[in-house]
């Protein structure tokens, strides 16, 4: 039943004839939690996904007591992580991934060749020409943890079917940065100065030097369209070479755009203003033929273009059209919408075009920086690290992550306990958490912390495997809903978290003591000495290690209670590893938490339940 009183005091007793729990150091690496979901024989962590289509979700019991959890794989011999390359790698990343996994190089591979063969690997990485489509992820039958794209682009890599699949997506932002920038200065300027036509026409035995008179750059307008990385150095360099520089991006502070001397305009602003516009923005659906026949109508006459970017957000169709009828003077092209573009493209063989076959990052410095980069990125990520370049993942400081760490494996505790008390057959759709911190909201990030709530909360219920990627569409999509709530307190601010507490609303419980005055399912916790410990539940105040299996008493408090379930224990041959007693006042109602090695059979929980004074108890696995 139910108690009504609430908690006065936690009154923690003690077996001195059963050991406390050692306390052991815990570390959990950035993304450790990936590597709990471990269901190959991999000595990486894998993040096996299977889409699960139950809605909502619904707690299973085998018997009265026990808890259904996920069947586990068989214990397999670890092999390494297996690796497809799928497009040329330079060889110092080829051998950072050699060192701690299996590589296979595989190039130019068919859609229907890799679908057939990625169920055999781990992770996958590719440049711009592989397309990782979700008929590969669900060809991958949850096998694929990691797609590393090397390079910047991710727009040939499904992430809404990534994200849903569990897997996580890197890419190598920084290593080509340099070299992207450098290939837009460098056709910038041949550009301007016609040098690969004026070049082609001298080795064609003519001298027309009236012919390739150019333009200045100094004191022109250049616009950069998108100001991420690549952008922004373009930009610095424009600088150097004297051009006036505004940008276009939604998404760029105002602050780093003035730190360069660079204007953020809008986008109308920029295509109406500049001599020159160079692009930089990545494919996506609103940026796709965003340069059409409607947007050159609104360009001074004579613009010249230059495009490191991606091809396809140019139209261009209207873009040959552009040029024919005068308003684009130039354009100089390392991107096309078709790569490699048609022999009779008549974009390509416009003389007023100068092209180069995707040369962006294609310097010898960028290959080396970009293969080692994405290397590492894919090794941590296997790891159950949490790649600083992840796309599909919120970003954590690793500061914050380091901080978190304890607090990781109490949110995943928590919500392992929490889903165990539920009642079979009664959905749960609402939880809530509430973080007790003397830290302002802007001081906590918890999202890492929901999603290992998330993740304790399905994964005893499902066959799903819950990470930081799929944690909060997983919840969506099975009419999961979450809610935060931070309260602040007085305590030092050394600590991020004081307590976290899980609520879950509109449930029958299977322990009924674990229902709050409120009528939910309460439990809270906080971190001790790096170990996870349950403080509450329902109104009773306990402490318990969250660790192992536990069995849950509601008693009659009096003596000889500690005994008599440790002697019931002990004559069955089960460990007790710990035994604590919490409860509302002396002679009343107490919680007893016992923690045990092994799993109880069936009759030593029985013959517990029928002691006396033990009105109901639970055992949980954790």
């Amino acid at each position: 039943m139910a108690s009504s009183t609430a908690a006065n005091s936690s009154s923690i007793i003690r077996s001195s004839s059963i050991p406390k729990p050692q306390s052991r150091s815990t570390t959990i690496s950035s993304l450790s939690f990936l590597s709990t979901l471990n269901s190959s024989s991999t000595s990486f962590p894998t993040l096996r996904h299977t889409i699960s289509h139950a809605n909502p979700i619904r707690a299973v019991s085998t018997v009265d007591f026990a808890v259904h959890r996920p069947a586990q794989a068989q214990t397999q011999k670890q092999t390494r992580p297996a690796i497809l390359v799928s497009e040329k790698l330079g060889e110092a990343g080829l051998e950072v991934l050699r060192e701690l996994s299996d590589v296979d190089c595989l190039y130019d591979l068919s859609p229907q060749e890799l679908a057939s063969k990625i169920s055999n690997y781990d992770a996958l990485i590719v440049r711009s020409g592989t397309k990782v489509t979700r008929d590969v992820f669900e060809a991958a039958k949850g096998r694929l943890k990691v797609v590393g794209r090397a390079g910047v682009g991710i727009d040939n890599v499904d992430l809404q079917a990534a994200t849903e699949f569990g897997c996580l997506v890197v890419n190598a932002p920084t290593a080509n940065t340099v070299a992207a920038a450098e290939h837009g200065i460098a056709l910038l300027t041949a550009m301007s100065r016609n040098i690969a036509q004026a070049d082609a026409s001298v080795k064609a035995g003519k001298w027309q030097r009236s012919k390739y008179t150019g333009v200045s750059l100094v004191g022109k307008t250049l616009a950069v369209m998108g100001f991420g990385k690549v952008g922004s150095e373009v930009a610095r360099r424009a600088k150097g070479l004297g051009m006036h520089v505004i940008a276009h991006d939604p998404y760029a502070p105002a602050d780093r755009a003035r730190a360069i001397g660079v204007e953020l305009v809008t986008f109308e602003q920029a295509i109406s203003t500049a001599d020159f516009i160079s692009l930089h923005m990545p494919l996506t659906p609103n940026t796709k033929n965003v340069f059409n026949d409607d947007t050159f109508s609104k360009m001074k006459k004579g613009i010249r273009i230059i495009n490191v970017a991606r091809g396809g957000v140019i139209n261009e169709d209207a873009l040959v059209r552009a040029l024919d009828s005068g308003v684009v003077a130039q354009a100089a092209l390392d991107v096309f919408a078709e790569e490699p573009p048609p022999k009779d493209s008549k974009l390509v063989q416009h003389e007023n075009v100068t092209v180069t076959p995707h040369l962006g990052a294609s310097t010898k410095e960028a290959q080396e920086g970009v293969a080692i980069e994405i290397a590492e990125a894919v090794i941590g990520a296997l790891k159950g690290e949490l790649s600083a370049t992840a796309v599909n993942a919120p970003m954590v400081a690793p500061e914050v992550l380091s901080e978190l760490a304890p607090y990781v494996q109490l949110a995943e505790k928590l919500g392992r306990l929490a889903v165990q008390l539920v009642k079979g057959g009664t959905g749960i759709k609402a939880v809530k958490i509430v973080y007790k911190s003397a830290r302002g909201p802007d001081d906590l990030d918890t999202r890492l912390l929901r999603a290992m709530i998330t993740k304790g909360i399905i994964e005893p219920i499902s066959n799903m495997y819950i990470n930081l990627v799929n944690a909060d569409f997983t919840a969506k999509q099975k009419g999961l809903r979450i809610s935060e709530e931070r309260v602040s307190t007085d305590s030092s601010l050394e600590n991020p978290i004081d307590s976290i507490k899980v609520l879950i609303s509109n449930v029958e419980s299977k322990f009924e003591s674990a229902i709050s005055e409120k009528g939910d399912i309460s439990i809270e916790g906080r971190v001790k000495d790096t170990i996870p410990h349950l403080t509450c539940i329902g109104s009773f105040g306990v402490d318990a290690s969250l660790e192992g299996n536990i069995i849950l008493c509601k008693q009659v408090d009096q003596p000889g209670m500690i005994g008599t379930v440790g002697n019931i224990l002990g004559e069955h041959n089960v460990n007790v590893s710990f035994m604590s007693v919490g409860r509302t006042s002396r002679r009343q109602k107490a919680i007893m938490a016992i923690g045990v090695d092994e799993e109880p059979a069936t009759e030593v929980l029985k013959k517990i339940g029928e002691v006396p004074a033990i009105e109901e108890f639970v055992f949980v696995k954790l």
